[in-house]
């Protein structure tokens, strides 16, 4: 069994390069957009990672409402199948410690300029500019402390969309 770790700051192309690698290996993806715990959630949404998704008996996920900004219903994942999970904390000690106990890991990084970030960000969904100050603390946090760790492969986007 093989679990992907894909990890990033907003707007760098891994929810692309998830989907892209999803569909090349037939494996599902689990984006951590679906249940980070609202706009300040992003650590504890890292956290759900090794707690619920990776779950050896029980894996899954409370989904977040984000009109409504609160929890939502279970979505419970296959504990035998391999899977892709990505988004900002996907890659953090206690993920891959989990992983681990799964079977084969892959960690990804990627990367990309800061403008264009943003840029990609604002142009998929502009609800979040007024959170992307507030969510881009949180990254800084997170690539400073639990996400500070080495990974297998690091992907640089460039300007090419």
């Amino acid at each position: 069994m093989l679990t992907v770790l894909i990890d990033g700051p907003s707007g760098s192309g891994k929810s692309t390069y998830a989907e892209a690698l999803g569909r090349h290996w037939g494996l599902p993806v689990v984006h951590l957009d679906s249940f980070y715990p609202g706009w300040s959630g992003l650590a504890a949404g890292a956290a759900m990672v090794g707690e619920d998704v990776l779950h050896p008996l029980r894996p899954g996920y409370r989904r977040w409402d984000w009109v409504d900004n609160r929890p939502a219903g279970w979505v419970d994942l296959d504990p035998h199948a391999s899977m892709i999970v990505e988004g900002v904390g996907a890659v953090t000690r206690a993920s891959i410690s989990k992983a681990t106990q799964r079977g084969d890991v892959l960690t990804v990084r990627v990367c990309a300029p800061a403008a264009l970030r943003r840029r990609r960000a604002l142009n998929r969904d502009p609800s979040f500019e007024p959170w992307w100050d507030m969510w881009a603390a949180q990254e800084r946090e997170h690539f400073t402390g639990a996400g500070n760790v080495p990974v297998h492969l690091r992907i640089e986007m460039g300007g090419g969309e």
